[in-house]
């Protein structure tokens, strides 16, 4: 049985976004980290696929960029890596990543479980993972915040999903897609021998045409965004008695049309 996740390198959350002069989403110079949910799903690959004898492949879609989590997922224990890089998946948008990945989970071998983070927080979106299930074939469960058994045997999963209103346990049947909360571990730490056998892998490339899969129609989205214009702020300081004050402040507030 093979355990699939996916990972990708996103700008560090602390970068600042601004838009360049050629009207485009820019993260300037900031380094790039693993895509802080996917650490939580590559930690649960590493522990699933030791609890049941299986292997844990980890992907990720695009430029040599990505090739960094990668590397970090071998360090972390990961059995293998893959990446996917085509010129018809630049630029990548959800449903071309979906079949991308789809195409490679199908390649893979005996895959039973397809794990995926919450969610890419450079682009703040989940939507691809819905749409690989679909194109699989796989049911989904979103927010699993533990993983209660799998029984190959039987072909089936048990796991707990945290909701607003409380937690859910769902049996699904395998093959199955999952989507992974913070709450489902704790990332370990890669290792100095991981590291270091890590720096030393040859991570094998897969175009569109090695996947056998030609990618959707899309409309073309040409980018055109242009920086807020800078905010200008005027204090005001109240001086008086506390009861002053506030019948001051509300007054402005009540000019100001605030209240």
């Amino acid at each position: 049985m093979q355990i699939v996740t996916f990972t990708r390198s996103t700008p560090d959350t602390a970068a600042r976004v601004e838009v360049g002069s050629d009207g485009k989403i820019t993260w300037g110079g900031a380094s790039t980290v693993v895509n802080p949910w996917d650490e939580y799903a590559l930690e649960e690959a590493i522990v699933q696929a030791k609890n049941i004898g299986g292997k844990a492949t980890v992907i990720a879609i695009g430029p040599e960029m990505h090739s960094e989590a990668l590397k970090h997922s071998l360090a972390m224990g990961l059995d293998e890596a893959v990446r996917i890089e085509d010129p018809a998946l630049d630029p990548v948008d959800g449903l071309s990543y979906a079949a991308a990945a789809a195409a490679a989970v199908n390649k893979l071998e005996d895959v039973k479980l397809v794990l995926f983070g919450k969610e890419a927080v450079d682009v703040g979106t989940d939507q691809h993972t819905v749409m690989i299930a679909r194109k699989l074939g796989f049911p989904l469960l979103t927010s699993v915040s533990k993983i209660l058994a799998i029984d190959t045997a039987a072909g089936t999963i048990q796991v707990e999903r945290t909701l607003e209103g409380g937690k859910q346990v769902v049996t699904s049947s395998l093959p199955v897609v999952i989507s992974v909360t913070k709450e489902i571990n704790e990332p370990r730490y890669p290792s100095f021998i991981g590291i270091r056998k890590a720096s030393k892998a040859t991570i094998p490339v897969w175009s569109l045409a090695d996947l056998g899969v030609s990618l959707p129609v899309r409309r073309t989205v040409v980018n055109a965004y242009s920086n807020l214009p800078p905010r200008s702020v005027e204090v005001e300081m109240i001086d008086g008695e506390p009861a002053v004050q506030a019948k001051l402040l509300v007054d402005r507030l009540l000019e100001e049309k605030v209240l």
